[in-house]
């Protein structure tokens, strides 16, 4: 503490200059005294000169302090005090009430210091790892210093930043901080870090920074928080603006879900502050972030469906239709719903199935129109409307149509009750505002855009200019007011309703030559714009002229040559005489050149600073750069030329004609195809069905055999045994009726054979008209597959009948075994149990010959039931070859239906080279006719080919002719 007060008694009493020697003593003491109390002192002694010595404190101890940071990184008081002494050096953080000329010396200054700490990248590396220690006094002031660097000398600060190991990662841990100070610092950090770097964007992104700062939005409450909501907006924005990987990653991320408690404003009007509205407005420029015209079609348009799906258009048109917003919040958000439904036809349609909550509801597209025209409005809010009607209708015919509709005589409300947007659009384009004027003739414009068949219709409207006059059309009325020119007295720029109304009708009769016509047919046009074309006038007008000669030309361009004193030819002599070919170039050329239309082709939203710079819209601009080439090459091209472009139309068109007639065969010749591959794919399936059919029957019939062999087993031993016990055997009184039974069995076996024999020869007949129908030639492919089809399928349900009869005679001739082997238990039973005593030998010899006989009777029914079961087992043989003939016939039909499948292929590929043929010469003749045109004589050696191919097709047609006669 002595040292300290003998520091600042030196630094009191002594001139200037004693301070330089009290900063070098200080130094001199960090950089050599071993105690630590010491060296702290001395480093709390310079942060407290360093706001007042700024140049002599980082001059003479940065290299010190530095040593500091490294050396005592035990002691966070010191290396608070170190820190904060840097901060002092390189910030600009001064009194306001500075000169200018003093703030431009500390700017340079704090550049000057920056670029001497990041000399060593090692220093930045050293503040990144500070970061890391939770104490306070070192966090805090390490964030406010590599801030500071970032501010001065952010490229170079950011990309030491991005190859230190961790460092992104380091700087993301200061959002996890439970001190406000803190993390409130770190989002500033972050906002100069994140500027203009999109590999560092990423690498924020994909650590958790859109969850941290959306969690830190909705815990400061929303648009109702505070600067720090604002803070990190912002660095949302930096993280998102022109970064596409960004954008998906919060879209897929589902973020946009959670941007819809934002806007829940209330019904409350009396809670916007200037934060709140600040807070707002950055909230809806984030939204115009992710659906920006300029960012890639395909992003874009998914969150503007996200949009939607979460219910976020919805809240967005709930404040568009509220009363009480701040004027800016309004337009803002007319911006921002703008561009969410640009290009996108679902949220297109529920923009216009949205009301406003009056009495009677009117469409919300009305009411913004209303404020369109109304000259009372704000300039910025009116450009707002007209972007919004042109969003719209981008891209949206049926919008298109809807707003041409309100202005066709069958869909004027008769009443008057209610207004409607054609008849607002109508009054802006003929009430005294010019700045009305302008913004009503291009969205009627927009309501054309590429939509030949709206332009048809718009020729239908009649306005009734007074009572005594006749009703007149629109493009007349146009024209009218177009010739007035300053006559009328307008509030605003003399040339701004003659622009807007020369944009529109360029738009209107471009690509629509029943619109050309329609305007030539009034002859008063084309003497006045060939009038204002030849005039010398001053440079405000030029952009006038040359909006007259484009619409000259749109009307020779796009000309059919329908009106024989407005045909192409004698409107291009016109010009020759009147202005002259060269001249007419030049003040085309006008329009390009002029200073406002390069502005207003970058970007879709009509955006000019007063109304005096609103003179061309950005659609417009496209179809200028799209017109003026062609309409230049149409000017200086003759009439022979003319006439060669409309026959190599004509020819072109024959082309196209001929490709799309090979394009629908091929495409029949595709639905063929597939039909026949689902019939091979359904033959298939039947023929694997049926050979699973065929396996199942062998195998039954194996069965059977092994079957039949066992009961020829059975019987040899029970003849074996029956003679030698036939002189003891004795018959009971239910053998009889046992046989009888067996009998019926027997006969019901025979007729089940006979059906069986007429059921094959049946499937004879089938087969052999199969194999008749396979050896004639002439039978169409067609009904040859149909038929296979319907005999497989015969033959298949025969199948099954045959299978079910023999599993049937299976099961009978089971049975009859079962029964004979009980009838054999039942006789050896009946010989054991008869009593031999107390009988006769007369009687007992009787029963002998009646046992001998009845044996005999079934030794004779059992070598029947043997020839039974031979017959059976032939049958099965026959039935199994007719089987394999049944398959061979399969096969056949297979091999049959892969050759259709080849030569249909064979066929579809003769086609594909003829279309390649085709595309050949159509390239041939191309070049030809460009040779033709690079050698200078096009016009003859044309008309000599022309006449080559005459000659040549009549001595095809001659030849035709002599074949018929021959014939």
């Amino acid at each position: 503490m002595n040292f300290l007060r003998g520091v600042m008694g030196g630094q009191s009493a002594g001139p200037q200059h004693t301070e330089a020697e009290t900063i070098q003593k200080l130094c001199d003491r960090v950089a050599s005294s071993t105690l630590l109390d010491d060296r702290r002192n001395a480093v709390r002694a310079l942060k407290s000169l360093s706001k007042k010595y700024r140049l002599e404190v980082g001059i003479q101890a940065m290299e010190h302090l530095i040593h500091v940071l490294q050396t005592d990184r035990s002691d966070s008081e010191i290396i608070g005090y170190a820190l904060d002494t840097l901060f002092n050096i390189i910030s600009n953080d001064e009194e306001e009430e500075v000169e200018e000329n003093s703030t431009r010396q500390s700017e340079d200054l704090g550049s000057q210091f920056t670029e001497i700490f990041i000399k060593q990248q090692e220093n930045v590396t050293l503040l990144l790892s500070l970061l890391e220690d939770f104490d306070f006094h070192v966090r805090w002031p390490s964030v406010k210093l590599l801030t500071s660097l970032l501010k001065h000398l952010g490229p170079q600060v950011q990309q030491i930043i991005l190859v230190s190991p961790m460092g992104v990662s380091r700087l993301m841990d200061l959002l996890a901080d439970s001190r406000e100070v803190i993390r409130n610092d770190g989002v500033l950090l972050l906002q100069a870090l994140t500027r203009s770097n999109g590999a560092i964007q990423k690498i924020v992104a994909f650590e958790n920074a859109f969850e941290r700062l959306l969690d830190i939005i909705t815990e400061e409450g929303n648009s109702d928080g505070g600067i720090v909501v604002e803070d990190c907006l912002i660095l949302l924005q930096n993280l998102l603006k022109n970064n596409n990987s960004n954008q998906n990653f919060f879209k897929e991320g589902s973020y946009i879900q959670r941007m819809k408690p934002w806007f829940e404003v209330g019904d409350e009007n009396s809670g916007w502050s200037a934060q709140k509205v600040t807070n707002l407005h950055l909230m809806l420029q984030l939204i115009r972030v992710l659906v920006s015209p300029t960012n890639p079609p395909g992003a874009t348009s998914s969150c503007q469906k996200a949009m939607f799906q979460c219910g976020l258009l919805q809240q967005l048109c709930t404040i568009l239709m509220a009363t009480g917003i701040p004027a800016d919040i309004l337009t803002e958000t007319i911006n921002t719903v703008s561009e969410v439904i640009r290009g996108c036809q679902v949220n297109q349609d529920y923009f216009a199935s949205v009301n406003a909550p009056s009495n009677p509801p009117r469409p919300a597209i009305v009411v913004l129109l209303m404020s369109m025209v109304n000259e009372r409005q704000p300039f910025v809010l009116r450009c707002a409307v007209l972007y919004c009607f042109q969003c719209f209708l981008y891209k949206n015919q049926k919008g298109q149509g809807e707003i041409v509709s309100t202005l066709l005589p069958s869909t004027i409300d008769a009443t008057g009750n209610s207004v409607s947007a054609g008849q607002l659009l109508c009054g802006g384009l003929f009430s005294t505002d010019s700045l009305s004027n302008w913004c009503a003739a291009v969205a009627l414009a927009h309501a054309l855009q590429e939509n030949a068949t709206q332009k048809e219709q718009l020729l239908r409207v009649q306005l009734a200019t007074s009572i005594s006059n006749p009703p007149v059309s629109l493009l007349q009325q146009c024209t009218n007011i177009l010739s007035q020119g300053d006559k009328i007295d307008r509030r605003g720029s003399k040339i701004q309703t003659r622009v807007g109304l020369l944009m529109l009708l360029c738009t209107w009769l471009s690509n629509c030559p029943i619109a050309v016509t329609h305007f030539l047919h009034n002859s008063a046009n084309v003497p006045f714009l060939t009038g204002q074309i030849a005039e010398n006038l001053g440079e405000e007008e030029q952009l006038v002229q040359g909006l007259c000669a484009l619409l000259l030309g749109i009307s020779i361009y796009f000309n059919d040559n329908s009106l024989e004193n407005y045909m192409k030819e004698k409107l291009k002599q016109l010009i020759e005489k009147r202005i002259g070919k060269e001249n007419f170039i030049e003040k085309l050329g006008f329009i390009s050149k002029h200073e406002l239309y390069s502005r207003a082709s970058q970007k879709p939203q009509p955006n000019f600073p007063s109304p005096e710079y609103m003179i061309f819209d950005h659609e417009f601009t496209k179809l200028v750069k799209e017109l003026e080439g062609v309409i230049t090459k149409a000017i200086y091209k003759s009439s022979e030329e003319d006439k060669k472009e409309e026959e190599e139309k004509k020819t072109l068109e024959q082309h196209d004609s001929i490709v799309t007639h090979y394009k629908n065969v091929i495409r029949e010749q595709d639905l063929q195809l597939e039909e026949l591959k689902q019939q091979i794919s359904t033959l298939k399936c039947q023929n694997e069905q049926l050979q699973t059919a065929v396996t199942q029957q062998v195998s039954q019939i194996q069965q059977h055999k092994d079957q039949y062999n066992l009961l020829k087993v059975q019987l040899g031993k029970d003849n074996q045994h029956q003679g030698s016990h036939s002189d003891g055997a004795q018959m009971n009184g239910i053998q009889p009726e046992e046989i009888g039974r067996l009998r019926e069995e027997i006969e019901e076996l025979k007729s089940n054979q006979e059906l069986l024999r007429s059921q094959l020869a049946e499937k004879d007949s089938l087969i052999e008209k199969l194999k008749s129908s396979q050896t004639s030639p002439d039978t169409n492919e067609a009904t040859v597959s149909a038929r296979d089809s319907e005999q497989i399928a015969e033959l298949k349900q025969e199948l099954a009948t045959l299978k079910s009869q023999l599993n049937s005679k299976s099961v009978e001739i089971t049975k009859l075994q079962v029964e004979k082997q009980e009838l054999l238990q039942k006789t050896e039973a009946f010989a054991q149990s008869v009593p031999v005593s107390g009988e006769s030998e007369a009687a007992i010899a009787a029963k002998t010959t009646d046992v001998e006989g009845r044996l005999s009777a079934l030794l004779q029914e059992t070598k029947e039931l043997k020839n039974e079961i031979k017959a059976l087992s032939e049958e099965r043989t026959s039935i199994k070859e007719q089987l394999d003939s049944s398959n061979s016939t399969i096969v056949i039909l297979q091999n049959e239906k892969n050759q259709l499948e080849v030569n249909i292929k064979d066929s579809k590929k003769e086609q594909d080279d003829l279309l390649v043929l085709l595309a050949d010469q159509d390239q041939k003749i191309l070049s030809l006719k460009d040779k033709l045109k690079e050698l200078g004589h096009p016009e003859e050696e044309e008309d000599e080919l022309e006449s080559i191919d005459q000659d040549d097709e009549d001595d095809e047609d001659e030849d035709d002719d002599k074949s018929h006669g021959d014939n």
